[in-house]
């Protein structure tokens, strides 16, 4: 025992709380702890120390801007400030001022490169991680002044020919401000840009702003100093920012005088600041002539020396060793290329869910993120990922990135058996270690199954994927954690017979606990439906349980408690077309709709299209979706502004649509839309990996009779093929062939 445990610890808590006039926390934890399963792991620490950092800025976001609405803020604070915008959040009782209705980003980046700028809907630049910004604005010698955040309309989008880069462009009055921001390569360094082009009708300044803000809200400057030269910044006697060309005007301002933007047209010119609470701001002003486009770029080295970079062409490189998919709808094509492009960004060594927000690790979405890779043959960076996974794994087993979050080692196990089916190899002796352990934790973790409870046989209650609300025990990791031992059964097998064996028959005695405990749930709701957990009422939460059919594979499609499941889920908890999850998160949410439509694919439900038509259209302009989405500003309302889970979950509903594995057979193009066929290009799609070998498609489409061809690179034996296109006759193609043409449904032989 600890000797901090013989400390008197609670009793001074308490006293000291009730002495100041508080609450007692010992005992209003003690309440909410009631409101859960009894667990050995309460919320994650990590989580618990990401929201205190969270809420830490929040709280530091509601003594600065409400009482300086005079500032130029960044898009989201103008907009939920504003008591006139359907953004608008009130903030009598909330100690607390975040970011709620418009969480929105884009990240831009170089392959390889760990710093991942991003962009929020207006242009704001914020180089660094959680850092400060750069924003752009125009101010005409009339007065009129364009400021892209105060903007109810612009365009923004994102352009993918060579790298990633995004454009905002702003028109108000005569005036026009276009903001394009990019990352290249110079001389081995990764260098952020932001080139601002102007244009007005009568003679004006181009503004180049410090701004001591970022999407989530203040992110503290305390010093700039302008060069000798003026055509760069020093912030923080650190960072610097070239500018293209020399200031011709420069101002400075700290928080007692006020944002910057009140000063532009003060005659006195000022090279450097200061600001004892950090909120410097600066701005360096270029002439515009009228009628004349004037143009300036900003340059943020992202590292202090030189890289061991790919070269300026490492986009193309990339670009040309993944399945690629070519499409008659422009918006499908864009949102793929673009989820593409998001997975080689967030993937430089390690992955990440998000630049900003999520830019850490989780087993949970690496898992998914990992099978996306692999599955468009992304593999080195795949590898590179999991060649990490060991060094998290604890003696005893355990893959943590978050304490009591049950579900990782059979995700772990469940993407190596990916990654080795995949790649059509074997794992040697480095991997069987952590896999042997992984799945024993999984066995030894396992409940009494002979317990008199409906928890008998299952995993312990525990935090899970947070979304699905307070610790229980959770399906979801009993499904992941069969998958697991099924896989690491499969992975031992060549090398290891008897603890193969061990694990399937493991296998089998976890999913016949399952099995029990569902059976207790359908006698006490009256229906077949699964909840979150055995102790749960049919509620958002049972989205996890579909892990049964996506991606885990443990049932067949049509089986009756997936296939009522989600009628539950679509009756219930569905908001203009998409999944709401009103736990936690509460807005729409791209990945889990497309879980459910990937349920329907597979189970030949053709509403499964109706939901990737409604996750499309919430798709941001630059291809992007929020973790949660707000059902009335259609902006993000939480988690990351740029979510890499639903970028993954994007590639693989495409994916699966052209082509999926069902059991021992290769299921081709059973969501093809109807409507892309109503046109004579070529659809294509491929090189893709699947557990049978490398293959790739190409539909012609045709009025009467489309044909289907394919191409492959099989590890051993062809699978049995099924060609399976909406409106059309199943074929079960001949051994050997490589295409085959279809009959629409109801046409004779």
């Amino acid at each position: 025992m600890s000797w901090l445990n013989w400390l008197p610890w609670r009793f001074v808590v308490r006293y000291v709380a009730r002495k100041h006039g508080f609450l007692d926390p010992i005992g209003l934890l003690a309440r909410l702890h009631k409101f859960a399963q009894p667990s050995e792991v309460g919320e994650p620490i990590e989580l618990l120390r990401a929201g205190v950092v969270f809420h830490a800025r929040g709280l530091i976001n509601s003594r600065v801007i409400q009482h300086n609405l005079d500032w130029v803020w960044p898009y989201w604070i103008e907009r939920q400030f504003d008591p006139q915008d359907a953004s608008f959040v009130p903030r009598a009782f909330s100690i607390t001022h975040i970011n709620l209705t418009h969480r929105n980003w884009t990240a831009i980046g170089h392959p390889d490169c760990d710093e991942l700028p991003i962009v929020d809907p207006r242009g704001l630049l914020t180089p660094f991680f959680d850092s400060w910004s750069l924003d752009g604005w125009l101010l005409a010698q009339d007065g009129r002044c364009l400021l892209p955040s105060r903007m109810r309309e612009c365009k923004q989008w994102q352009s993918l020919d060579n790298g990633v880069s995004v454009t905002t462009d702003c028109v108000m009055d005569g005036l026009r401000l276009t903001n394009h921001a990019w990352v290249t390569v110079e001389n081995g360094v990764p260098v952020c840009k932001m080139r601002l082009r102007a244009h007005a009708d009568c003679d004006a300044s181009l503004v180049l702003s410090l701004r001591p803000h970022n999407p989530e809200g203040i992110s503290f400057i305390h010093k700039v100093q302008l060069s000798p030269d003026r055509n760069a910044w020093i912030v923080d006697g650190k960072r610097h920012v070239t500018f293209s060309k020399p200031a011709e005007a420069h101002h400075v301002s700290d928080y007692r005088q006020g944002d910057v933007h009140i000063h532009l047209e003060d005659r006195d010119d000022q090279t450097r600041g200061a600001c004892d609470v950090g909120m410097v701001t600066a701005a360096a002003l270029f002439p515009v002539k009228a009628g004349e486009t004037t143009d300036i770029t900003a340059s943020v080295p992202l590292t202090e020396h030189a890289t061991r970079l790919p070269s300026p062409h490492a986009w193309r490189d990339e670009r040309d060793d993944h399945a690629r998919l070519e499409c008659p709808e422009p918006r499908y094509q864009f949102l793929y290329d673009a989820a593409v492009a998001s997975l080689i960004l967030h993937s430089p060594d390690d992955v990440y869910p998000g630049p900003f927000t999520y830019k850490r690790f989780w087993f949970r979405d690496a898992a998914f993120i990992i099978n996306a890779l692999l599955s468009l043959g992304l593999t080195r960076r795949a590898e590179r990922a999991l060649a990490r996974f060991p060094e998290r794994q604890t003696p005893r087993g355990y893959f943590r990135s978050q304490e009591g979050e049950w579900d990782a080692n059979g995700e772990v196990l469940w993407v190596l058996k990916r990654y080795f089916d995949l790649t059509g190899q074997q794992p040697d002796t480095h991997w069987l270690g952590p896999i042997k352990r992984g799945a024993h934790w999984i066995i030894r973790k396992r409940l009494d199954d002979n317990l008199d409870a409906p928890h008998a046989g299952l995993l312990p209650a525990g935090f899970s994927a947070e979304h699905l609300g307070p610790n229980d025990y959770y399906f979801w990791d009993d499904f992941w954690g069969i998958a697991g031992l099924q896989a690491a059964a499969d992975l031992t097998a060549a090398r290891e017979v008897e603890e193969s064996r061990a694990f399937r028959t493991g296998a089998e005695d976890f999913a016949r606990a399952v099995d029990r405990s569902l059976v207790r749930c359908q006698n006490r709701l009256g229906r077949l439906g699964m909840p979150a957990s055995p102790y749960r009422r049919l509620d958002a939460g049972a989205i996890g349980s579909l892990a049964l059919g996506y991606p885990t594979q443990l049932c067949e499609p049509d089986d009756p408690r997936l296939l009522d499941c989600v009628e539950f889920l679509l009756e219930r908890c569905f908001v203009k077309g998409a999944f709401y999850q009103d736990m936690i998160h509460s807005g729409l949410n791209a990945y889990l709709t497309l879980h459910v439509a990937q349920v329907l694919l597979r189970a030949g439900d053709p509403r499964f299209l109706d939901l990737m038509d409604t996750v499309a259209d919430l798709a941001s302009p630059t291809g992007q979706w929020p973790e949660a989405i707000h059902p009335g500003t259609g902006g993000g309302c939480m988690g990351d502004g740029h979510h890499v889970w639903a970028s993954a979950e994007w590639v693989l509903m495409i994916r699966n649509c052209f082509v999926r594995e069902e059991g021992d057979r290769l299921i081709l193009c059973a969501g093809i839309p109807a409507r892309w066929l109503e046109q004579s290009q070529p659809i294509r799609f491929g090189p893709a990996p699947t557990r049978f070998g490398t293959i790739t498609l190409r539909i012609d489409p045709d009025e009467d009779r489309p044909r289907v061809n394919w191409e492959a690179d099989w590890h051993d034996q062809p699978p049995q093929i099924a060609v399976e296109l909406p409106g059309h006759q199943a074929v079960l193609a001949p051994e050997g062939a490589v295409s085959v043409s279809l009959r629409p449904q109801g046409q004779p032989a």
